[in-house]
């Protein structure tokens, strides 16, 4: 298992500042969607679509002897010529009205076609914008001509106007739409320069950003994080609260801007197999990029780094096959209503070197929003996280067949705490958890995971195995605050 990490280079955090006294509340899940605002002219889901589209100029330029031969021009009033049309077209642009990807052409003839060379997008985007130059060049002069020819009249040539096509609210597009602007490209730079880029999301209307721990580890102690929205405005953010265990993070926007829309929070406990998912996020550092997938598995046993070479974080994971990449993690896992459901997390990879990162082969996991809610109220609140706890260490090999009791704790210290939850429910070392509750227990950290989706003082039923022999205890669940 890889950590879908925020392995592109970034920004990140300050001192961690001083915090309410009580959680906000994020917005209930909708009842339905909300209208989306018109998004003209943006991709439907996946970067191939972007790709397809900048490959492909939408007309060719017509052949030099095709148009009028050019006559001399006459004056005009002011002796100005019409106001040529741009050279670059609106879609060999960045985004937001970002750098241009391919440089403006002159209007020239278009060579014979040749073979196309190793170059991706940029180059297919480049010759888009050349072909395009031409064309516009060429169709200013010829309306001109026929301008400053005309005697009798006028020769309007009219520009196409279509309407824009709205997207209904229950549509990728639409819940796209609504939920772009609640989501933030997060840039984290450590004090020695090393840092990522990952994603997170408005929690409240305070500022509060909900994203990964290992999207900001980096630069929790010192350096500096920004978070930056989909309409290009970038703000400082400082560390609130991190949990290293639940990999959940809660930062604040300095100077938070007025008007925040915090996305709608679901219920990750209905969702269910084949349910229809949306992931955005930045993966490789493409901001608000948008993937559509399904529920593929729910209660999936999973542990991932932090990105630091620190411990695992565990979790009782939501699986899907929408594309997850590095650059998403932190960002929402949504239903087909707009609601989050998960923070996407991690990925499984065919396998990758220590110089390159994986991608996606469809196997992406996300922590349960019921939870990272729950730990994020407690960030918000305290500053540090809470842990469950049945107060035994357990074996991490996970060819066990079930949770093993370890013999002794770490540094010497007994496997099974003194009067502990384990230990009043008379567990011992040596014993092997075989279920919790209903779900199968297959390993260590398959318990974990499991035990982290519940609360301090919540009444559990674990089967164990001691001697071949099947027994049941009920456990109180304890707590251990902090991540030391």
């Amino acid at each position: 298992m890889s950590t879908e990490n925020e392995g592109n280079e970034g920004t990140a955090a300050q001192a961690v500042p001083s915090v309410p006294s009580a959680p906000p509340v994020p917005a209930a899940a909708p009842e339905g969607t909300p209208a989306s605002p018109p998004a003209p002219a943006s991709p439907e889901s996946s970067e191939a679509t972007a790709t397809q589209q900048f490959q492909q100029p939408s007309q060719q330029p017509q052949r030099a002897n095709d148009w009028p031969p050019p006559q001399p021009p006459q004056s005009q009033p002011g002796g100005a010529w019409p106001t040529p049309p741009p050279a670059v077209p609106a879609y060999a642009q960045g985004a937001g009205g970002g750098p241009v990807w391919g440089a403006p052409g002159q209007p020239q003839t278009p060579e014979a076609p040749r073979k196309r060379r190793g170059g991706g997008l940029v180059a297919a985007v480049a010759a888009a914008a050349l072909v395009a130059g031409g064309i516009g060049g060429a169709l200013g002069y010829w309306a001109a001509d026929r301008n400053d020819n005309n005697s009798s009249g006028s020769t309007t040539v009219a520009a196409s106007n279509p309407q824009v096509l709205k997207r209904d609210p229950g549509t990728v597009a639409g819940v796209a739409a609504a939920a772009l602007p609640s989501v933030v490209t997060i840039n984290a730079q450590s004090g020695d320069g090393e840092g990522g880029t990952g994603t997170g999301f408005v929690y409240d209307k305070e500022g509060h950003i909900l994203t990964n721990n290992h999207v900001v580890a980096s630069a929790a102690n010192s350096g500096q994080l920004t978070a930056t929205f989909s309409n290009g405005k970038k703000y400082d953010a400082e560390v609130v609260g991190r949990a290293q265990g639940y990999d959940v993070a809660v930062l604040k926007l300095k100077n938070a801007p007025s008007g925040l829309a915090p996305l709608a929070l679901g219920n990750s406990d209905q969702v269910a197999v084949g349910d229809s998912t949306i992931a955005i996020g930045a993966p490789f550092g493409l901001s608000n990029t948008v993937t559509t997938g399904i529920i593929s598995a729910k209660n999936r046993p999973v542990a991932s780094g932090d990105g630091s070479g620190g411990s695992n974080s565990y979790m009782s994971a939501l699986q899907t096959d929408a594309s997850i990449n590095p650059g998403n993690s932190g960002g929402p896992l949504l239903d087909a209503r707009g609601a989050v459901i998960g923070i996407n997390s991690a990925i499984q990879s065919t396998g990758s070197s220590a110089q390159s990162q994986a991608g996606s082969i469809g196997l992406g996991f996300a922590i349960p929003i019921n939870q990272a809610k729950n730990v994020a109220q407690q960030l918000i609140k305290t500053g540090q996280p809470v842990y469950p706890v049945i107060g035994a260490t357990v074996s991490m090999d996970e060819r066990t067949g079930g949770a093993v009791i370890s013999d002794q704790g770490s540094g010497g210290t007994p496997a099974v705490s003194p009067d502990g939850p384990a230990a009043r429910a008379g567990l011992k070392g040596g014993d092997v958890i075989t279920k919790f509750n209903d779900s199968v227990i297959d390993s260590g950290p398959t318990l974990i995971g499991e035990i982290w989706t519940h609360k301090p003082g919540d009444k559990v039923t674990l089967t164990y195995k001691r001697d071949g022999k099947v027994s049941t205890a009920e456990v109180t669940l304890g707590q251990r605050k902090g991540d030391n």
